[in-house]
């Protein structure tokens, strides 16, 4: 009785979420003739910066692969708004109308759906996931790709930029295994670059601008953004609070910096995306499996500079931590952001943004194109 009760709900789910303007999921392809072969369901956690990016990286990839939507593929495509119960019903709904494949961008969505598909053996491929093993997403039919963040780039940044800080401050959810796991991490690292991490954890979003509160009243030196999906969502709240104050607040990924972080060691979210995209079809196309395809980790990151005009300028890319190419970069990104020495404000950065647009900044650029050729990647 139960199951029949939970699978009359997720179509009524499927057939709610379809009324409310998801991707049409019919199986005739564009031309009107032959169906399309594969049905895939997308659930994204919520919508954001890197997580957009991600699914777009992953269309690429379908692309690149050699699959062509309306003709190998259709797509349903959710969004659970940073709901857990959403994300739920959502990967039921897929699993009622038996998708070929489930993709979950983020862990709630990823966890969920590998637990709707499970019953039916659908294949499941994630990304946007720190931690695959915490969240017990590395077994089974079920891969993806990892996001781990590369934290000791940001550290050395961080230092880089603030000669005299002492205490990154920190804003995590304490139900995402990501922020848990990543916080770890810089726990651990952080005293090999003379920093202490203070962090006060959340369980809502709702709670997050106190958490930064919090933090500022403990007097933290600047704070470190993870990829946080409750934290990032709120973001422009975030740096409205930090700004006032003068304490910079220190991004992990492109998207972040654009939405006015000072800097960042960050990935490449549409990149991620791709190589998630390039699993799935061959998952998709048999070509293997997903127990054959262990889950992947992005290799490359880059440093972002955030300039007086408020667009996030690539500083370098980086491949080899300790390479002379970072040391070196690490350089002119101090180099680049004079005003840091008297304190983070927008009224600081626009004081020196002169300098920094007609000299500093072009060097860097210049400087990056003439050296770029000279990375393996």
């Amino acid at each position: 009785m139960k199951r029949t009760l939970a699978t009359l709900m997720a179509l009524c789910m499927m057939l709610s979420l379809a009324a409310c303007g998801g991707t049409d999921d019919t199986s005739s392809g564009e031309s009107g003739g032959e169906p399309v072969k594969y049905l895939i369901g997308i659930s994204q956690y919520g919508q954001h910066g890197s997580l957009d990016n991600c699914r777009e990286g992953f269309l690429q990839g379908l692309k690149e692969a050699g699959l062509e939507e309306g003709k190998d593929y259709q797509i349903d495509y959710q969004n659970a708004s940073f709901d857990d119960n959403m994300a739920i019903q959502i990967a039921q709904a897929f699993s009622a109308e038996d998708a070929a494949l489930m993709v979950g961008i983020a862990t709630p969505s990823a966890t969920a759906c590998y637990a709707a598909a499970e019953d039916k053996d659908i294949p499941v491929v994630f990304t946007a996931i720190t931690d695959p093993v915490g969240a017990k997403l590395d077994s089974g039919n079920i891969t993806g790709t990892s996001d781990v963040l590369p934290v000791e780039g940001q550290l050395e940044l961080i230092r880089a930029l603030q000669p005299e800080a002492k205490t990154i401050g920190i804003v995590y959810t304490t139900s995402e295994a990501n922020s848990v796991y990543s916080v770890k991490v810089y726990e651990e690292k952080a005293a090999e670059y003379g920093f202490t991490i203070a962090s006060v954890g959340v369980t809502a979003q709702s709670e997050v601008t106190q958490a930064v509160d919090t933090l500022i009243a403990k007097g933290v030196d600047c704070f470190s953004n993870l990829t946080d999906n409750n934290v990032v969502g709120v973001l422009g709240s975030i740096l409205e609070k930090t700004n006032e104050a003068g304490i910079p607040v220190y991004g992990s990924e492109i998207e972040q910096m654009k939405l006015g972080c000072v800097a960042g060691a960050g990935l490449d979210y549409v990149q991620l995306g791709i190589q998630t995209g390039l699993m799935a079809a061959k998952v998709l196309t048999g070509e293997a499996a997903c127990e054959d395809l262990p889950y992947e980790t992005i290799e490359n990151y880059g440093l972002y500079i955030m300039g007086t005009d408020g667009k996030a300028v690539l500083v370098c890319r980086v491949k080899e931590k300790g390479s002379v190419y970072v040391r070196e970069y690490l350089e002119q990104i101090h180099l680049s952001a004079p005003w840091m020495a008297i304190g983070y404000s927008a009224e600081n950065r626009q004081a020196f943004g002169a300098y920094e647009k007609s000299e500093t900044i072009a060097k860097i650029i210049a400087k990056k194109d003439k050296m770029m050729s000279q990375f393996p990647f």
